[in-house]
């Protein structure tokens, strides 16, 4: 128009001839009929030919496309770019190619477009124009992103054995890639370690959310996660874990009305988000239902298609299988935490000699349960055994294998062993057992029940501890003046090896000293050197602490790292001496008539310590055990009585061979002392050392009078 009013023609000319020489006839009609967008612009980028795709696709006739910029034709930012494209290869004359999401007029979502921009030459070879062509790879790209999505979730689920962690994963891998929200529910069989129900879920099904996702500003990251959920019955979640079937919906009016008298709180859900397309998919693993995976779209404007769901479908069994598989591996180390704990001591002894404390640390849940156990053992003469060991392997085989050293070991400290010799039996134990048809596991591979073992025999009246080692770190003693050091011992091989001796250590303990014992968990890291880890358990062990259980805590606080994959057992033991005012000692001449004179010391020795009481029963035991010993025995002879917790007599003799219980004929004079001291005492029983052997009973001592 004129500044006047009055109409005003623009003529645009396009010389097409030198460009478009050959385009009649039957090679025109190809091009025309090509399936895929095809355009040809001049060196002003105005169309001045275009084929029918390209017609279709931008919605205009060929007299109305022709002399158009692209970004006339279509009015969208990545045209914009694809005319800078253009210029770039007139002015280069090379081809360009470029991938654009645009969404052409008369469709509802996006397409991508492949285009490849290459230059026109004339006659003489210059360039006067460029030809634009497009192919829609929509379905090839949608294709490789759900080939791209199963790469990356066989990746990225199932890293770990923690069931709340693998649902969790699975959320993640499909948002924002695949969905815009994601909720993965799962029965409660699960979360109570619980073995899978016989029978699917029926009716109103109770799950638990493990994993609730959803894109970032959304209303619908509510932190729901870990609490009880119900879904009505006949609800599409509900009907997906009752038949086990996975569901695509495109939501719609009519059937969000439907749903509203099953389930209104999912319509609510909906209506506030805003979802347009929804999937439910069972986690189904070993045709078990574990749960229900819930995909739902509100910013994404496509809807979920079938290649969708089959691509739901796939990744969650993935998940599936990973969640069972997790759920296994926690019920078998529920089972070996619960029998690992039931072998250890419930309650650790009240004993004189010393002070106890104890820690037993799991390990984390990538490597199962070991097979490490500590034990307090009262022996007699008011003596101790502390125990400490470790089985090979972890699982329910390494705890039932420390169960069987566990046991082994109190029934041989019941014989009074010395600790290198005990440790020689118990080597024998592990190697039968090495040839028994249980160390097997299910696959046919030998499962290994080696172990190493510490065992430490503490005395409290010559404050004297010997310790022996199977290949087991060596205890830490810190001295009552707070030094601190690692016992030189020497290692002798694991329990399992075989004709190899254990060498036994001797030292004094004096009152107030420590005792550490511990297996290899505490102190054997990846990350740091052993030596520096003993030397950081030794300054732990020597700080003030208001009590054995607080230096417990200090030092796993301290040492172990934050996962470990190996068990932890900590024992300490604060020693105390029984000293000169609570034993009583005599050397007896090798003559029965020492027997009265024996008698006599007893008695008065028992009115010293207020135990009267218990005269008539001393004294018969007294004179029979020393009555044994002169007749059967070999001199020294030494009687010993130990005011504990119990009264305890003792008579010593040079000779090795071991008394026994015999039934006595009527009219036999002897061979009744034993059977006498057995039914006159609460224990008895005979140990022996490098000096010979001690015949040993015990009494109660009377009410109030415990020491």
């Amino acid at each position: 128009m004129t500044d006047d009013g009055d109409p005003e023609w623009l003529l645009v000319c396009v010389e097409a001839g030198r460009c478009m020489h050959g385009t009649g006839g039957l090679l025109g009609a190809a091009f025309y009929e090509y399936p895929h967008p095809l355009a040809v612009c001049d060196v002003d980028l105005r169309v001045v030919w275009s084929n029918g795709a390209m017609q279709r696709a931008v919605g205009m006739t060929e007299e109305q496309l022709r002399g158009l910029r692209p970004r006339q034709a279509v009015d969208h930012p990545v045209v914009g770019e694809d005319e800078r494209t253009m210029r770039r290869v007139l002015a280069t004359g090379e081809s360009q190619y470029r991938e654009d999401f645009l969404r052409v007029p008369g469709e509802e979502h996006e397409h991508l477009w492949a285009v490849d921009i290459s230059p026109v030459m004339d006659v003489d070879g210059d360039i006067c124009g460029v030809l634009f062509s497009a192919r829609d790879r929509t379905e090839q790209y949608w294709s490789r992103r759900r080939l791209q999505l199963t790469n990356e979730a066989s990746a990225r689920i199932g890293r770990t054995l923690d069931v709340e962690q693998v649902a969790r994963e699975l959320a993640e891998v499909a948002v924002p890639a695949f969905a815009d929200r994601v909720i993965v529910d799962l029965l409660p069989f699960l979360h109570r370690g619980d073995k899978p129900p016989a029978e699917p879920p029926a009716g109103p099904v109770t799950v638990r959310r493990y994993a609730e996702k959803s894109l970032a500003g959304t209303p619908e990251n509510r932190g729901h996660e870990q609490e009880t959920v119900i879904h009505p019955e006949a609800s599409p979640l509900a009907e997906c874990l009752t038949t086990g079937r996975s569901a695509r919906y495109t939501v719609t009016e009519p059937l969000i009305h439907n749903w509203s008298v099953r389930d209104p709180a999912l319509v609510a859900d909906i209506r506030e988000i805003g979802t347009h397309s929804l999937m439910v998919v069972p986690l189904r693993a070993r045709d078990v239902i574990l749960g229900v995976a819930c995909f739902g779209r509100h910013r994404h404007e496509e809807p979920f298609v079938e290649d969708d769901l089959l691509l739901a479908e796939e990744i969650t069994a993935r998940a599936a299988v990973c969640i069972d598989n997790a759920s296994q591996y926690v019920r078998e180390r529920e089972t070996s935490v619960t029998l690992q704990r039931s072998l250890l001591p419930r309650k650790l002894p009240d004993h004189t000699g010393v002070d106890l404390a104890a820690r037993y640390l799991p390990t984390d849940v990538q490597a199962g349960v070991g097979g490490d156990w500590y034990d307090v053992i009262p022996l007699s003469g008011a003596r101790v055994a502390l125990v400490v060991g470790d089985v090979a392997g972890h699982g329910i085989q390494a705890s039932v294998a420390m169960g069987r050293l566990r046991t082994a070991m109190r029934s041989l400290a019941d014989t009074e062993l010395q600790s290198d010799e005990l440790l020689t039996r118990l080597d024998d134990l592990v190697l039968r057992q090495a040839t028994q048809v249980d160390t097997w596991d299910g696959d046919g591979t030998q499962v290994d029940i080696g172990a190493t073992c510490l065992y430490a025999i503490y005395d409290p009246i010559a404050h004297r501890c010997t310790v022996a080692s199977a290949g087991h770190p060596p205890p830490v003693v810190v001295t009552p003046d707070g030094t601190a050091r690692i016992l030189d011992l020497p290692t002798g091989p694991p329990l399992g090896v075989g004709g190899l001796p254990f060498e036994p250590v001797e030292i004094d303990l004096p009152e107030g000293s420590l005792l550490a014992l511990y297996t290899d968990g505490l102190i054997e890291t990846r990350e740091h050197d052993l030596d520096a880890q003993l030397a950081t358990l030794g300054d732990v062990l020597a700080r003030p602490a208001p009590s054995l259980d607080a230096t417990c805590d200090t030092v796993l606080e301290t040492l172990p790292p934050e996962r470990t994959d190996d068990d932890i057992a900590l024992l300490l033991a604060r020693t105390h001496v029984l000293g000169s005012e609570a034993v009583a000692t005599w050397d007896v001449p090798s003559d029965p008539a020492a027997v009265t004179p024996a008698r006599r010391k007893v008695t008065e020795q028992l009115a010293r310590w207020g135990l009267d009481e218990l005269n008539f029963t001393t004294e018969l035991v007294v004179s029979e055990l020393v009555t044994n010993a002169i007749r059967h025995g070999q001199p020294p002879v030494r009687l010993r009585l130990i005011h504990d917790r119990t009264l305890i007599c003792e008579v010593s003799d040079a000779s090795s061979a071991a008394p026994h219980l015999r039934r006595s004929r009527a009219y036999d004079e002897g061979g009744r002392g034993l059977l006498l001291v057995a039914q006159l005492t609460q224990r008895w029983g005979t140990r022996h050392d490098r000096q010979g052997k001690t015949i040993w009973a015990e009494q109660h001592l009377p009410s109030g009078q415990d020491s």
